[in-house]
């Protein structure tokens, strides 16, 4: 069964270091998850910075209100060009989030490209379709409005939503 992905592209009016120092503080994470997720991080030694083989834990509660332990691992940076996390337990069979950064007139166009996959066989196939996809699209939508908020909005608005 093949995976399942999710794209979006962001211009944001601020400098690279300004963009890369706030997405790669694991501690900002919360501030761009939607509160209704009870998302909080809740390692303690993970650091402030992303590094390769950092792990990072999670709890938060899924679509269907059950509270869930998610431990991500940090297995690839460039620094102010990319970071890869991946699920290393968590609510998917597979998760793989590239952020990438590239500096743009103006600001940082900033994209997200995430794979997935659901446990379950064909019962994760079929929730995926009810619900799973956009309550992924939800958050990425969520995230692109709380960006704009902290960082301001490209002129023009114009952004590439999921």
């Amino acid at each position: 069964m093949a995976a399942h992905s999710i794209k979006t592209v962001q211009k944001i009016p601020v400098s690279l270091d300004k963009a890369w120092d706030f997405f790669s503080n694991p501690g900002n994470l919360q501030a761009i998850t939607p509160k209704d997720m009870g998302f909080r991080v809740i390692s303690q030694h993970h650091g402030e910075k992303m590094y390769a083989g950092q792990v990072i834990e999670y709890k938060m509660r899924t679509a269907l209100g059950i509270h869930i332990y998610w431990m991500t691992e940090i297995t690839h940076v460039e620094e102010g060009r990319y970071f890869v996390d991946e699920q290393r337990f968590g609510p998917y069979k597979l998760w793989h989030h590239q952020h990438h950064f590239r500096e743009i007139p103006g600001g940082v166009e900033m994209t997200d490209i995430v794979h997935y996959k659901n446990p379950l066989g064909c019962l994760g196939k079929l929730a995926n379709f009810l619900f799973v996809k956009k309550k992924l699209k939800a958050i990425f939508n969520y995230r692109i409005t709380k960006v704009e908020e902290l960082f301001g909005q490209w002129p023009g608005g114009q952004q590439n939503s999921c």
